[in-house]
Order: C-alpha cells, then sequence, then structure tokens
C-alpha cells in the first residue's frame, strides 16, 4: 500500500509537470519574432541554471558519483540540449498542437527501447495497453487537424517539423533515459535532472550572442521569455526530477502524453487552429490512456521466461 502511495504521488508530479509544459508552445506563439532557437535555448538555459542553484547543496554531494559516469553524464546533457532546439523548431514548423503531439508520442516508444537495450527493464502489460491507446490517441489528434484550403499549409515544413518532432521525442527519452540511469546508480533525482540541465545550459546559453536578438524586443517577448525559462522549464522539471523517484523513465514519458492533450486544447482555443471530431475522439483516448496509467496496478512481463508478477 506504501509502494503504490509513492507511486501515486510520482504519477501526480509529472502530471502536474505536464500541465505547465502543455503551455509552452502557445506561450511561445506570443512571440513570433522571437527564434524558435532563441526561445528553445533561453527557456531550457536560464531554467537548467534555476535548476543548478536550487539544488547545488545535492549536487555538490552526488557529483562525484556523476562524474565517475562522464560519457553517460554528456550523453544526457547533450539530449537535454537538442531536444529542447529540435522541440520549439517543431512547434513552429508544424504547428502548436502537431509539433508537441509528433515529440511527446514518440518518446515512450524510443524510452522503452532504452530500458529494454541497456537496462534489461521488464514491459508491463499494463504499460503497453496504456501506450496502444495513447498511440492512437495522438494519431488521430494528428489526423484530426483541419488545414487551411486555400493552400498556405506548407507540406515540406510540415514534413521537417514531424521529423524534428520525432527527434525531440529520442532525446526526451535519452535524457529521462540517463536521468533514471544516475538516481539507480544512487544520485538523487534533484541533483541527476539539475546536473543534466546544468550542463544543456552550458551549450545552449551561448548560442543566444546569435539567436537572442529579439528575446527582450519588447514587454510581450520579456513577459514570454521568462515565463517560459521559470515556469515549465524551472518549476516543471523540479516536479519531473521528483516523479522519477517513484516511477520509470517510460511510465514518467507515458503520463506526459497529457501535454499534447493540453497544448491542443490551447492551440484551437487561443490560437485558431481547428480539429475534426475524429481529433477530439484522440484526446479522449489519450485521458483513457493516461487513466490507465496511473490508477491500475502495474503487471510486469518478462518475455524471457513468460512469466507474470504483480507489484503491489
Amino acid at each position: 500500500m506504501f509502494i503504490r502511495s509513492k507511486s501515486l504521488k510520482g504519477a501526480l508530479a509529472v502530471v502536474i509537470a505536464s500541465l505547465l509544459w502543455g503551455t509552452t508552445g502557445t506561450a511561445a506563439s506570443f512571440s513570433p519574432n522571437v527564434s524558435s532557437l532563441a526561445i528553445g535555448a533561453f527557456a531550457m538555459g536560464v531554467g537548467g541554471l534555476l535548476l543548478v542553484l536550487t539544488n547545488i547543496n545535492e549536487l555538490l554531494i552526488h557529483y562525484g558519483k556523476i562524474l565517475m559516469h562522464r560519457k553517460l553524464f554528456a550523453v544526457g546533457a547533450l539530449s537535454v540540449a537538442i531536444y529542447s532546439l529540435a522541440f520549439y523548431s517543431s512547434m513552429r514548423l508544424s504547428g502548436v498542437a502537431i509539433g508537441t503531439i509528433v515529440s511527446i508520442a514518440t518518446a515512450p516508444i524510443f524510452a522503452a527501447l532504452l530500458e529494454r537495450l541497456f537496462s534489461q527493464k521488464l514491459i508491463s502489460k499494463q504499460w503497453g495497453v496504456s501506450f496502444t491507446l495513447g498511440v492512437i490517441g495522438v494519431i488521430l489528434l494528428t489526423k484530426g487537424k483541419e488545414y487551411a484550403v486555400d493552400g498556405t499549409s506548407n507540406l515540406h515544413l510540415n514534413i521537417l517539423g514531424i521529423i524534428l518532432g520525432c527527434i525531440a521525442g529520442l532525446t526526451y527519452a535519452c535524457y529521462s533515459w540517463v536521468a533514471r540511469s544516475f538516481i539507480e546508480k544512487g544520485v538523487d533525482s534533484r541533483a541527476a535532472l539539475s546536473g543534466l540541465f546544468g550542463g544543456a545550459a552550458f551549450l545552449l546559453l551561448p548560442s543566444l550572442w546569435l539567436t537572442g536578438e529579439n528575446l527582450f524586443l519588447n514587454i510581450t517577448n520579456s513577459v514570454v521569455s521568462l515565463y517560459m525559462a521559470i515556469v515549465p522549464m524551472f518549476l516543471g522539471y523540479l516536479l519531473f526530477s521528483y516523479g522519477l523517484k517513484f516511477i520509470e523513465a517510460s511510465n514518467a514519458t507515458l503520463i506526459t502524453l497529457i501535454e499534447p492533450l493540453i497544448a491542443t486544447i490551447l492551440a484551437v482555443l487561443l490560437l485558431g487552429e481547428s480539429f475534426k471530431l475524429i481529433g477530439w475522439l484522440g484526446a479522449f483516448l489519450v485521458f483513457l490512456c493516461l487513466f490507465i496509467q496511473t490508477i491500475k496496478p502495474n503487471i510486469s512481463f518478462n518475455f524471457n521466461k513468460l512469466r507474470f508478477n504483480k507489484y503491489i
């Protein structure tokens, strides 16, 4: 019962983080004259520095363990940096809804593969059912978007945006897996994520000399830039790091399927992006996916021995 309570707390923390992340695309759209590369670099870079400052004590305690695995740390920090640039560029090219959907929907696939290939994690039957519903849901969301009939949609840019979304999904799964690997090696979750984000900030912030000229051009740009760095990035990832203490990376990335749902709703209500009935059916399936993942008990499936074990 105690284990289930901790898992529920971890899942709830990831849900709240996902709600905050779901606002990023809509917020960024209010600064169209700011490069998507600049938005990604500033939001993740400043957010990473804030995470480092907030968790400096944990980092000082655990930095030795982190440095013992320099290559793993380098992969994680680089993944964070690439993710932020690919994610915001995907939304700028393909639209907030599709960019977010593709980026987040592909992450659980990559996360499960990473855990299976490198960590030998068991695949949960519950995860499989929930994942299937989630994938169908996000596909229907994508198919359900209505495009302009006057030819203003650029197919090539849309395809490029989808490719960047897939890259974002892969790198998102990578740094989630790296963070979880550090936690399993005895590193505090806050130290693990803040360390990775601090490393990414070291890579991202210098790029603002080339791309960030409009970040603080006016009040709107300033408010959007600060909001992106402080609320979704800093506060969101504090919650996410807490959640990773109690649930697997594959489960965490699956729960974050709520992010494209929130992003879609905001895009429709505030940005005028429209969807057909099939798109809203997809939204329902994403909710059902989230419900199954957070409520039902985990059942793990051993591929080698075809044996089921229930964890209570």
